[in-house]
């Protein structure tokens, strides 16, 4: 499993979070995911099939800045 540590912003209350989690989720072969609603800090772990580029294009697809 690899480990991709970003900042998601945009994010204000628990449906924001909800969202995002979703949106990451529904990536294939995504094991632990972790999001701090007050910084933003996000640590997901992934299979190699799923590229850092993949989890930034779901999560602005989901409405949300990464960086």
């Amino acid at each position: 499993m690899n480990t991709t540590t970003l900042t998601i912003t945009g994010m204000r209350d628990e449906h924001c979070l909800r969202l995002v989690t979703n949106a990451i989720q529904d990536l294939p072969g995504i094991g632990h995911l972790e999001i701090a609603l007050d910084s933003g800090a996000a640590t997901i772990e992934h299979g190699s099939f799923v590229s850092e580029a993949d989890i930034h294009q779901a999560i602005e697809d989901a409405g949300f800045g990464v960086r």
